[in-house]
């Protein structure tokens, strides 16, 4: 690890195979917490390649505790987080809305690191049960169309990071990782990054597979799209900047997606827009990334996936999925 940090302190890249090395050997205990610690700066300071980010990911899929998803061809829903703008919970409820409109979800997320409130501590408060058992796993597809996929349950060689990572309580490159290691390998992927360098990191990287994928960055900051201003969108076909406009709906003010200063209180608000007490700006945010994830999963334009993902909501079908799952969970 020394030579290694040396080198990056030097201003140099690591090679693909020797990220996947380091990562490796932090899973296997071979580093001790400031060296951990110190790795994790270096990247916090300067851009990290295409190569290292390749290799992360290779690590990361080749520890974790893979899921036989056969049979299903899910989305998952996934932004990188670290987008410092303490939004409510966009994403994870676009994940029910997308559920609710027929698409099968496989939502791969985790605890908050430098917001209140991430994916898994909102589920967690109501009531949800995270599990790595794939049975339970496919249940949870078949009789809700969505399950949970809690990072921490299949990345267990990520122990040695997780306390280091919540003491220095920003973001990391382990927030560009999260979309990328979904243990479920889904086949189609939204993925929302912070920033717009990172979108193009992750276009080159997806190009190379064969998902289905979109990659969101509003480009006022946020890791998916606001409806604050203006969105770079990165698919498979095509690169475009979206405008509340081009989906129905108007340009909202930051103050009208913002979360809570508690996880209660982005629990609370969860349930009012899932049971039809949102404001008329948490249900447009919400349905225009729901209406994203259908159009890259089914291929349909956005015009009518915008109303296959307002009609979820509206409707209670994207209520009637988180139900479903609290039900399972008990």
């Amino acid at each position: 690890m020394k030579k290694i940090l040396n080198r990056l302190i030097n201003h140099e890249t690591i090679s693909r195979e020797e990220a996947r090395n380091v990562l490796i050997n932090i899973s296997h205990g071979n580093y001790n917490a400031s060296q951990i610690a110190a790795f994790l700066t270096v990247y916090m300071m300067r851009n990290i390649t295409i190569e290292e980010l390749e290799g992360f990911r290779d690590a990361l899929l080749e520890l974790c505790i893979a899921v036989d998803m056969n049979g299903y061809e899910t989305i998952d829903l996934c932004g990188t987080g670290g987008d410092g703008k303490d939004t409510f919970n966009i994403s994870t409820l676009a994940s029910f809305v997308t559920a609710g409109a027929g698409i099968p979800v496989s939502k791969h997320g985790n605890y908050g690191v430098s917001s209140t409130c991430g994916s898994s501590n909102v589920l967690e408060s109501l009531g949800i049960r995270f599990s790595n058992d794939g049975d339970f796993l496919r249940r949870s597809l078949d009789e809700a169309g969505i399950c949970i996929l809690h990072a921490p349950l299949f990345h267990p060689a990520m122990k040695e990071v997780a306390p280091i990572r919540r003491e220095l309580a920003v973001k990391t490159f382990f927030n560009m990782l999260g979309p990328m290691v979904n243990p479920a390998f889904p086949k189609n992927q939204m993925v929302g990054v912070f920033n717009l360098e990172l979108a193009r990191l992750y276009g080159y990287l997806y190009q190379n597979t064969d998902k289905n994928y979109t990659i969101l960055h509003a480009l006022d900051g946020y890791d998916e799209v606001s409806l604050t201003g203006p969105a770079k969108i990165i698919g498979n076909h095509k690169e475009q900047v979206l405008q509340a406009e081009d989906l129905g709906l108007r340009t909202l003010h930051p103050k009208e997606i913002a979360g809570g200063s508690t996880i209660e209180a982005n629990a609370e608000i969860f349930l009012n827009v899932l049971n039809g007490k949102g404001t008329e700006a948490q249900n447009a945010v919400v349905c225009a990334n729901a209406s994203i994830a259908i159009a890259t999963a089914t291929g349909k334009d956005l015009d009518n996936t915008r109303e296959m993902a307002f009609t979820s909501l509206q409707s209670g079908q994207a209520l009637e999925r988180f139900k479903k799952l609290q039900t399972l969970s008990e």
